[in-house]
């Protein structure tokens, strides 16, 4: 009777290690790149690796946001074939950068109409994989009717880049806002293109809307209006406290000693933040110019 008995504990303990290879297999597994998530009835957000973008679904076809590139926008287009057959009609640019508004081609070609804020299309430097924008538009404020569903382009002033759109669609009560609200991160590196003083008051600006979740262009899938608030302190809570350790270290050209002292002022409320030691010091760096520069 011995035997048997060892033999299904051996072969309890192979299968177990088999579970165990296998799970943690499946844990080391990449993710995978591209993605779509629903964040409310008729919302989507795509992803593709680090970058986000909104999609909008209505009775009359798709209102899609920044495509990202051409591979992106080729997946955005596949992951939108499973949720819905209806075409893409507008695609919607929130600034100029190349990373989140390259790749249109594919929705262009089906017949899409691509809109962007005029100061956004007029800093939209040449690249062959950035389609320009067919209706660029001036007003502080532009909607897009599209079926049930009806889309506000707010321009939110000088913040990050030019002509920084946010979208909101007050049916959903969802707002796409894009680079200037990254969810629980410190500013990205130096904050390049865009000053931080600026987009504190854009991030106002945003607050004073009607909506309850964002679809952010990078972070979560959404997250609640709160984050909007909590980037805006964030960025004041830095100036001040670069503000202070300046008077403190006694130049402001001591950036080590400088960015030390902003560390510990903020690392008890901001400590748990993505990129908070790598970055912190060109989130300093960028305030100190802006401080010393006036830009």
């Amino acid at each position: 009777m011995r035997k048997p008995i060892h033999g299904m504990i051996a072969g309890a303990t192979v299968a177990t290690a088999l579970v165990l290879t296998l799970a943690v297999a499946d844990a080391q597994a990449p993710a995978p790149q591209f993605d779509l998530t629903k964040v409310t009835d008729h919302v989507y957000n795509f992803r593709s690796g680090f970058a986000r973008a909104m999609v909008v679904v209505t009775s009359d076809g798709v209102i899609v946001t920044d495509p990202i590139n051409s591979v992106a926008a080729k997946n955005m287009m596949d992951e939108i074939r499973k949720v819905t057959d209806k075409p893409v009609k507008f695609v919607i640019y929130s600034h100029n950068h190349w990373d989140h508004i390259a790749g249109a081609r594919i929705f262009k070609d089906q017949g899409a109409k691509i809109i962007q804020h005029a100061l956004a299309a007029q800093h939209t430097r040449p690249n062959p994989d950035v389609v320009p924008a067919d209706e660029p538009f001036k007003d502080d404020k532009h909607v897009v009717t599209l079926g049930d569903q009806t889309i506000e382009l707010i321009y939110v002033g000088p913040s990050h880049g030019s002509g920084m759109i946010v979208m909101r669609v007050p049916k959903e009560r969802v707002l796409n806002i894009v680079d200037i609200c990254t969810p629980q991160r410190i500013g990205f590196r130096n904050f390049p293109d865009g000053s931080p003083q600026d987009t504190i008051k854009a991030l106002r600006k945003v607050e004073a809307l009607d909506f309850d979740r964002i679809v952010p262009g990078h972070g979560p899938a959404s997250a609640p209006k709160a984050e909007v608030t909590a980037i805006r302190e964030y960025l004041e809570d830095l100036t001040r406290a670069v503000s202070a350790a300046k008077e403190k270290a006694g130049s402001p050209l001591a950036l080590d000693q400088i960015t030390e002292l902003v560390k510990a002022d903020l690392r008890p409320k901001y400590g748990q933040w993505g990129e908070f030691d790598n970055w912190m010091m060109m989130n300093v760096d960028r305030i100190l110019l802006e401080q010393r520069l006036g830009y």
